[in-house]
């Protein structure tokens, strides 16, 4: 994880000094869920609203190739029904109802499709992620319901997780961008020994804008 921040830092800091790299932030709603398995089991799920904001980097690497990294804020959860014992959340939970709150560094590649100011373009990449604060609902056999905040430790709900991202979209001449992006989770949000696997899962769609775009100008003097 020091390795990750440490390489994002490093890269952040050369870039800076490229007088071509663009600064920006987006946004937008998501849906996330979870990957939900007990002894390898799978377990029902359903998906939530959440959504995201946070800022955006583009440098030029090579060609119509960019580094391209992000920071942001992220609410994801999941609903959970059970069909056997899954702790965390507790022995007797039939299901759960989970929000989390969460911070995302990701160290992200882009390619324009094209060299028109128009264009689309590709984004892939890891991201680690913090999971900050967090909130369950779940209902025991004896049918008493619980809400609480979530357990974080060795024991409980992880803090650091892994994920790889996956993002579509279409960038404007005048820096606007509208895309799609897919979140995979690749670390398990529990750790308890024994305990389920829980991956996060999230689709949406965010639009940004880059604020220091500079102007094209084509010179049309010399075409007949």
């Amino acid at each position: 994880m020091k390795i990750f921040i440490s390489t994002i830092v490093a890269l952040f800091i050369v870039s800076s000094a490229n007088s071509q790299v663009e600064f920006g932030i987006f946004g937008g709603p998501q849906a996330t869920s979870a990957s939900y398995k007990i002894k390898e089991v799978k377990q029902n799920t359903d998906y939530k609203f959440g959504f995201q904001f946070g800022g955006m980097m583009k440098v030029p690497f090579e060609g119509n190739l960019y580094f391209a990294p992000a920071a942001f804020y992220s609410m994801k959860g999941y609903k959970a029904t059970f069909n056997r014992v899954s702790f965390p959340p507790d022995s007797f939970a039939v299901d759960n109802n989970t929000t989390f709150h969460n911070f995302e560094l990701a160290a992200l590649l882009q390619y324009d499709f094209g060299t028109k100011p128009g264009h689309f373009f590709l984004k892939a990449g890891p991201s680690l992620e913090l999971q900050l604060v967090g909130t369950e609902k779940f209902n025991r056999s004896n049918d008493v319901a619980v809400d609480r905040k979530i357990r974080f430790g060795f024991a409980d709900y992880g803090r650091y997780l892994f994920n790889f991202l996956t993002i579509l979209g279409y960038e404007t001449s005048s820096g606007f961008t509208i895309h799609g992006q897919y979140s995979l989770g690749l670390a398990n949000t529990i750790n308890t020994d024994g305990g389920p696997t829980v991956k996060h899962q999230a689709f949406g769609i965010s639009f940004g804008k880059y604020f220091n775009r500079k102007k094209i100008i084509i010179d049309t003097r010399n075409i007949e």
